[in-house]
């Protein structure tokens, strides 16, 4: 079966999220022989993200990667304002100094970037200047005046990401879509090789969407007008850019499987697979992201952690689905998830047809990928 042997190629490359860890040990189990430990640091739209991870070997190829660390700090950089720059300054030097400090990691081995998303927002909201003082506040801060923080482009982001998720016995029949928080990208390899990269980009994530959402709720935040709010925006993203975006790319007869990474991607999985919650990988149809859909807007209690586990009776069990669920509700409330799935659903539904079968694969760790692709490229120049 395909989806089995796609799971089964892409667990030498992804390992089960790891998300929003407290920092509190003071050293680094490492997994593999003469392997090296490198930490990516992002500034996002949503916030401030750090994974630390283990690289052995020929890491790309052979899969030894293992991710020690993956945490983050909210701070809503996007907002453009006093508060949430310096919400993101501090965030970013705490996440860096606990790297460098508790963990021993060599400030050679930490790539510090700010996302596409941010880049993108920024760009639309003529605050571009906003980026560079985080910047230079930055290394004033930490004392690396010539430290490189790279504003990366979608290209960029989007071919690291397809590099670092998807294995390589996947990788010219696999399409890519990684939904962030303010924008999403992906898109795949047309020439079996990876020199030409067909590039998807939307200027739409989970929490663009939201916040488009509710600008137009003026006084009723309710769920109900949110939810009538919601389904105006994604037909209005759906009818002038997803459409033309997918088709752009050329995706839809090239490639069999469809990935999809990011926060909603892991969230989803997480809670309409709660049996399957040690799987990084978890293989969904339209149909299943549908129903998730319609269960966030009406019937959002059987999406609680005592309802995903109702039926398991071992306690092990029970207690790994409590503690995973419960991290998703911290990160996603109601109206994220509504977004998120809706936004999700929209990309999803370009796919479907009658005539022809697409294998859609939900990426529980994806945000990592990124990092392992770029410590390959920067250690092989």
């Amino acid at each position: 079966m395909p989806n089995k042997i796609f799971r089964k190629s892409i667990l030498f490359f992804c390992f089960s999220l790891i998300c929003l860890l407290s920092i509190s040990q003071n050293s680094v189990k490492t997994k593999y022989n003469n392997a090296s430990v490198y930490t990516g640091i992002e500034v996002g739209s949503k916030g401030v993200k750090m994974s630390m991870i283990e690289m052995g070997k020929n890491a790309q190829k052979s899969g030894a990667i293992n991710i020690i660390k993956d945490t983050s700090i909210n701070t809503d950089f996007i907002s453009f304002s006093d508060a949430t720059f310096s919400a993101t300054l501090n965030g970013l030097y705490a996440l860096f100094t606990s790297a460098t400090n508790n963990y021993q990691i060599p400030s050679e081995n930490i790539f510090t970037v700010i996302s596409s998303g941010v880049k993108m927002q920024a760009e639309k909201d003529k605050k571009t200047e906003w980026i560079q003082k985080l910047i230079d506040s930055f290394r004033l801060k930490i004392n690396e005046p010539t430290r490189k923080i790279e504003v990366v482009d979608v290209m960029k982001e989007a071919k690291l990401s397809h590099l670092g998720i998807v294995p390589e016995s996947r990788r010219y029949s696999t399409f890519l879509i990684d939904i962030g928080s303010g924008n999403t990208k992906g898109g795949f390899f047309p020439y079996g090789d990876t020199k030409t990269f067909k590039l998807l980009e939307l200027n739409w994530g989970t929490k663009s969407v939201a916040n488009a959402t509710e600008k137009r709720c003026e006084d009723d935040h309710g769920v109900p007008n949110y939810n009538k709010h919601l389904q105006r925006v994604l037909g209005g993203a759906e009818e002038t850019d997803i459409t033309y975006a997918v088709n752009a790319s050329g995706a839809y007869p090239l490639s069999d499987n469809i990935a999809v990474s990011g926060g909603i991607a892991w969230a989803i999985a997480t809670l309409t697979h709660p049996e399957l919650i040690e799987n990084p990988i978890v293989s969904v149809s339209y149909d299943e992201v549908k129903k998730f859909a319609e269960k966030a807007h009406n019937n959002y209690d059987a999406l609680s952690a005592s309802f995903l586990c109702g039926n398991v009776n071992r306690k092990a069990e029970k207690d790994v689905i409590i503690k995973a669920v419960n991290q998703v509700h911290k990160v996603f409330d109601q109206k994220a998830l509504m977004a998120g799935s809706g936004l999700l659903l929209k990309i999803m539904r370009q796919f479907e047809s009658s005539f022809a079968t697409k294998y859609f694969y939900l990426v529980k760790n994806g945000q990592v990928g990124w990092v392992s692709a770029y410590v390959d490229q920067t250690i092989s120049q």
